[in-house]
């Protein structure tokens, strides 16, 4: 039987009993409390912001597709998308941007018919899941059928989602397993599949070139444009 060190037992005791005693234990427990309301409410007030921008954008596309008329390409996606100046990139082609930052394939499906069904593209570019990386399988394909199902004569591109860097690095592996799925969906339902992570690979690193990110997971003006050569050979081809 191993000794026991009874003075040692003392001392813990006295340091566990110490703060209560102090009232130092009612402020660490308050103090705790506060913290914890303090993010919920800064998690409520993202919430918040993220609905208001969302239902700001799908006005803005309901506007666009008033006075919009025969487009060529419709780019679909999250932050991604909305940081992508299409209408320099793509200067002689109609093309509108329906990404909201933030979004998720949830959030995407939720908005189809003012962001794709009324606008009623030549072209659908979509490139969305980065934010639920986790579940954006579950209604993936779902979008997809959808897109199939309301604009038959609509050619879709459906991305990869791209390579990162840095902290954001640690999503690679799951973005691979899920690039898979997204080829085998594309084929599936007689769609185009553009692989833009590997485009956008460091070969030497295996993650996203430091040169084409802002972030690690966002991108420069030379990122897009990497991603503008994948695509535009793959737009040309379906709108001819």
């Amino acid at each position: 039987m191993k000794h026991v060190n009874k003075k040692k037992i003392v001392l813990i005791s006295l340091l566990v009993a110490l703060p209560v005693a102090t009232g130092l234990g009612t402020y660490f427990i308050t103090h705790a409390i506060e913290r914890k309301k303090a993010d919920e409410e800064k998690y409520e007030l993202g919430v918040r912001l993220f609905e208001t921008h969302y239902y700001d954008r799908c006005n803005l596309f309901n506007e666009e597709n008033k006075n919009i008329k025969d487009i060529d390409v419709a780019f679909l996606g999250d932050s991604l998308t909305e940081g992508y100046d299409v209408k320099t990139f793509y200067p002689s082609l109609t093309v509108v941007n329906r990404g909201i930052n933030g979004d998720t394939t949830l959030g995407l499906e939720k908005r189809l018919q003012v962001s794709a069904y009324d606008a009623n593209p030549k072209v659908i570019s979509m490139l969305i899941g980065a934010n639920n990386f986790d579940t954006m399988l579950d209604n993936y394909e779902t979008i997809v059928s959808k897109l199939k199902e309301n604009l038959p004569q609509t050619k879709v591109i459906l991305c990869s989602l791209t390579s990162m860097t840095g902290d954001w690095a640690k999503n690679n592996a799951k973005a691979r397993q899920n690039n898979v799925e997204i080829e085998k969906i594309a084929a599936k339902y007689g769609y185009v599949y553009a692989d833009l992570y590997n485009a956008l690979l460091d070969p030497k690193t295996k993650e996203l070139k430091q040169e084409y990110s802002v972030d690690g997971g966002h991108l420069t003006k030379d990122g897009y444009t990497v991603i503008t050569n994948s695509l535009t050979p793959l737009i040309t081809d379906l709108l001819q």
